[in-house]
């Protein structure tokens, strides 16, 4: 077999066998196949695409170019959550411990943000004392013991996705939907759950644009993993703006405890519920989506999930008494106002210069060495469809850089439109894809 004659195949657009694949992954992985070649080979796939078969054995040779996550020590159904990323997007810090207190286990390999978008491992690590390395004897024993444990990845977790994807990224070849499906889902796989819940984030804050587009990824996807023997649910929800009211990192942890306290935004809460839904669903803990809401809003009424939470963190090392005192976060130096410039309805928020103010007041990564500042971030105070005066703030900037605070007031004031007219705030689940 030759590296030549698949780039080949996929330049005339016929499609490539298992054997191929697995072949092209393994020779690549081990170094046999040069960089050109393959970027070759991704060029071709990005105009002419993938079938769903294709799609399928590519994501399952790229999970099974590392380590496969060995979850049979657990006891039931093991349900997984993944977001595409967007600003504001703290479901997890609110679903696992919702779905846990259900007695669902939920063990998840989560990673760390780059770019606008924050990550779940940056987020927990607000907390003083959270552990996000733990040997796996732990992880499991933590889901066995209180149904909920959070890692970081293992770096041999899929490592051909690793691979390729610093290649696309320089290659101009991220942006096609088989190529973005399997990187996902290689991970998703690896990492060991039985059922998968996806969060496919549309909008001006999302990676993908527009519905269609989001829809078409979202189907890929679940029919990857139902090739692959996992229930896969797929959840197309809003990111025209931030999700809830907090970007930044103690600031997302606090609006979560808050939100587990039945104080949190209602955005918020209405994508949290409808995630976990789907996974109480899938682990056989309610017989129907309405069923499993009805239980989920329960654990926030009686306290269990926010009791689970504290759980949680005291067992990964974490000090729980921040849990119940948000006040000992550590808090920004300074903070400043986005004052609105002219009264009206907010039309439209452009989701990603909120992100990246968030970035540039030092809350995220521009590379992957980048040091965070945890205390920083944006506070939402006006969103889509809620009428400003002139004046009035549209957000609140928690900074440490008065330069750095001037440059993200910038970007948030060019963020938002303001109209005359009424608008009508944006629907947060748009579709389910099952």
């Amino acid at each position: 077999m030759r590296m030549y004659d698949l780039i080949e195949k996929k330049k005339q657009n016929k499609a490539l066998s298992k054997e191929e694949i697995q072949w092209f992954i393994e020779h690549y992985i081990n170094g046999d196949i040069p960089d050109y070649q393959v970027s070759a080979f991704m060029m071709a796939i990005y105009f002419n695409g993938m079938t769903d078969e294709e799609t399928s054995h590519l994501t399952l040779s790229m999970a099974e170019s590392g380590e496969m996550l060995s979850l049979e020590g657990i006891e039931g159904i093991i349900v997984d959550k993944h977001s595409t990323g967007g600003v504001g997007d703290k479901t997890t810090l609110v679903v696992a411990p919702m779905v846990a207190s259900l007695g669902v286990p939920v063990a998840k390999m989560s990673g760390r943000g780059l770019g606008h978008t924050g990550g779940t491992i940056d987020k927990l690590e607000s907390i003083p004392g959270f552990q996000t390395s733990i040997p796996i004897e732990q992880f499991i024993d933590n889901v066995n013991s209180i149904k909920i444990a959070i890692a970081g990845q293992t770096a041999n977790l899929a490592p051909a996705d690793k691979k390729l994807y610093a290649l696309r990224d320089v290659t101009a070849t991220v942006n096609q939907r088989s190529l973005i499906a399997s990187s996902i889902m290689s991970k998703k796989i690896a990492s060991g759950a039985d059922a998968i819940v996806l969060d496919v984030k549309v909008g001006t804050g999302a990676f993908m644009k527009n519905e269609p587009e989001a829809v078409e990824l979202a189907e890929i996807m679940v029919s990857i993993g139902k090739k692959l023997g996992r229930d896969t649910t797929a959840i197309i929800s809003d990111m025209n703006q931030p999700l809830g009211f907090a970007v930044g990192n103690n600031l997302e942890v606090i609006e979560a405890i808050n939100t587990l306290n039945g104080n949190g935004p209602k955005d918020l809460l209405e994508v949290s519920l409808e995630l976990a839904s789907h996974m109480v669903y899938h682990a056989k803990k309610a017989s129907s989506i309405e069923e499993a809401k009805k239980m989920l809003q329960e654990t926030i009424d009686n306290g269990s999930a926010l009791k689970k939470f504290m759980e949680f963190v005291k067992d990964q090392g974490g000090d729980e008494s921040y849990v119940s005192d948000t006040t000992k976060f550590q808090g920004a130096s300074f903070k400043e106002a986005v004052n609105a410039k002219s009264s009206g309805y907010i039309a439209s928020i452009e989701a990603e210069q909120i992100g990246y103010s968030a970035l540039v007041l030092g809350g995220g990564r521009e590379t992957k060495e980048s040091v965070i500042d945890l205390s920083v971030g944006v506070i939402i105070e006006k969103k889509i469809g809620d009428y400003v005066a002139k004046g009035e703030p549209l957000a609140i900037i928690h900074g440490n850089d008065s330069t750095k605070i001037a440059n993200a007031k910038a970007l948030i004031q060019d963020a938002y439109v303001i109209s005359e007219t009424e608008v009508e705030p944006p629907q947060i689940i748009k579709k389910v894809i099952t």
